[in-house]
């Protein structure tokens, strides 16, 4: 079982969010997602799937969004930067349950092929509480936001993932 301080060790960028009970929830919900999961570490587990032996893990690509998501936020000054903060560390959190690992590499899981993070995030998210805003940033950060108006915070987000996303991709040889 995964505790809080693994995830406060891992995520230095939660020390931004100044309201401690949105970064409390924030842990609560990485903690909850890990151990539905079955996962123990999060060194070894891929951001993607669609870039073979992509060399960035989830929470590295977790720290770079949040970190480039904050320098915007910051530049701009009229975003909610505990909103944007706590969506950023959320937006790819569910990943923990859309993968399963087998056969020594990890993969889309049972339940992943049905649901994907987007949406089992936001339901994880709503189950912790968290403000509808931060909600809205992880159910909207990917093609699932499409169709809705993104809150501001959600556009950051929404560009920042797929900017580190695409390098991945070009750094792999994936045009």
């Amino acid at each position: 079982m995964v505790e809080a301080s693994y995830i406060e060790g891992k995520f230095p960028e939660l020390k931004e969010i100044k309201d401690s009970v949105l970064r409390k929830k924030v842990v609560e919900v990485w903690v909850d997602a890990m151990n539905r999961g079955g996962w123990k570490e999060l060194d070894n587990i891929p951001f993607t799937l669609l870039i073979p032996d992509v060399k960035t893990s989830l929470a590295e690509h977790t720290s770079r969004v949040t970190k480039m998501a904050l320098a915007i936020g910051k530049e701009r000054n009229d975003v909610n930067i505990d909103y944007l903060v706590a969506g950023g560390l959320l937006h790819d959190v569910a990943k923990l349950t859309e993968y399963d690992f087998k056969n020594g590499k990890v993969v889309k899981s049972e339940f992943g092929k049905l649901i994907r993070h987007p949406v089992s995030g936001l339901a994880l998210a709503m189950k912790h509480e968290l403000p509808v805003e931060v909600c809205h940033i992880i159910g909207a950060h990917s093609e699932e936001g499409e169709k809705v108006s993104r809150i501001p915070e959600a556009i950051i987000i929404h560009h920042c993932d797929f900017v580190d996303f695409e390098i991945a991709k070009y750094r792999a040889g994936m045009k």
